[in-house]
């Protein structure tokens, strides 16, 4: 099985970038579809960005699209999160998630999750 691990979570001003790293051990990443979440304090955890496996199909919600980038480095066993053009209300607990085989946008169809990486975003 995977381990996921994020990083890269901090504080930025509104309008600025950060890009979030889920490094994977044990196994390929490219095996996974591996999606991002994020929860902020008394909401539920929401579906933010996946790619999925072998192909790394990318898809993205409403609320992110055309702000945020997924990728996959193969050669890092990395997936990474660009995120342009922050705004405060993207302010959350961000999680990488990873599950075997095909694409899923619920957080309880996915298997295998990291302890997650503190993104604050100021006004």
């Amino acid at each position: 099985q995977v381990q996921v691990v994020e990083s890269g979570g901090g504080l930025v001003q509104a309008g600025g970038s950060l890009r979030l790293s889920c490094a994977a051990s044990g196994r390929a990443i490219s095996s996974y579809t591996v999606g991002w979440f994020r929860q902020a304090p008394g909401k539920e955890r929401e579906f933010v960005a996946v790619i999925t496996w072998t192909i790394g199909n990318t898809y993205y919600a409403d609320s992110v699209k055309g702000r945020f980038s997924i990728s996959r480095d193969n050669a890092k066993n990395t997936v990474y999160l660009q995120m342009n053009s922050l705004k405060p209300e993207d302010t959350a607990v961000y999680y990488c998630a990873a599950r075997s085989y095909g694409l899923a946008y619920n957080a309880r169809d996915y298997d295998y999750w990291g302890q997650g990486t503190q993104v604050t975003v100021s006004s």
